[in-house]
């Protein structure tokens, strides 16, 4: 099986998104500990969010490599059955056509 490049990976576009999406939630959050006096309280959920949302994407099965998978062993086991069918085949002995009637097309 081939891997994918990090570049067509969705995991990967799925993780940079998130802690994209969370440097921003930083840069906001930065003010408003300074203005609510709430201490490390936002800056701690925003990491714990993207830590998890991470986790999540990362640990998720991957249905695709799944179905592929699944699609090997179909298209091997409907090999077998032709190689089968072939060594079937030829092993019958050799059966003569059969005779032709002439048509009356009349």
């Amino acid at each position: 099986m081939r891997h994918q490049s990090t570049e067509r990976d969705p995991r990967v576009r799925a993780t940079a998104a998130i802690w994209g999406c969370a440097i921003g939630m930083f840069g906001i959050c930065i003010p408003l500990t300074a203005i609510t006096n709430s201490g490390v309280v936002l800056p701690l959920l925003v990491l714990l969010g993207a830590g998890g949302g991470t986790a999540a994407v990362w640990l998720a099965p991957n249905k695709r490599q799944q179905a592929e998978i699944h699609l090997a062993q179909t298209v091997k086991a409907l090999e077998e059955r032709v190689m089968n069918l072939e060594t079937i085949y030829t092993s019958l002995p050799e059966v003569p056509k059969p005779l032709s009637l002439p048509r009356n097309d009349g």
